[in-house]
């Protein structure tokens, strides 16, 4: 078995939780462009990743502080599939990846960041991508400007 390290993620990680707020729930009380939210729904939104895996990282979360999908009445979920397809056609359209990587890690035993406000992953991939930069020396290569990342999703999602 071969294992990946990501040793950049850890001062992220290990700092979240220690004052007790959330960052998706303090997100939602700041300005949108500061908070890099690209969308409100009526119950869920769509916000860029401050530290993202690749270039346009999406994060979809319910408005709602909740832990886990479940805690939902399934009607309320369809929101969510609406903003994920929505966050794949804004990122299709703007930086034409050539796949995806699409999903939520629930708990912190399974790798979730945040644990007590689910979200789900929209990760833009292309080919080539994975660099050795990121493992050897702690740097991530972006393609392109976060600023001009949430701009062009932000303008995706107004129409």
């Amino acid at each position: 078995m071969k294992f990946l390290s990501a040793p950049w993620r850890w001062a992220f990680v290990s700092a979240l939780g220690k004052n007790g707020a959330c960052i998706f729930c303090q997100a939602l009380a700041r300005d949108d462009g500061e908070s890099l939210i690209c969308c409100r729904g009526e119950k869920f939104f769509v916000m860029l990743n401050r530290y993202p895996y690749s270039s346009g990282h999406l994060l979809v979360a319910p408005i709602a502080h909740l832990a886990s999908p479940e805690q939902l009445p399934a009607g309320e979920l369809q929101e969510m599939w609406e903003l994920t397809n929505r966050s794949l056609i804004a990122l299709k359209e703007n930086f034409h990846p050539d796949g995806f990587n699409i999903g939520m890690n629930i708990g912190k035993a399974a790798g979730a960041g945040v644990k007590d406000h689910f979200h789900q992953h929209v990760v833009p991939r292309w080919q080539g991508d994975a660099s050795f930069m990121a493992v050897t020396g702690e740097t991530r290569v972006l393609s392109f400007d976060q600023e001009m990342v949430l701009a062009a999703l932000r303008a995706a999602f107004a129409k």
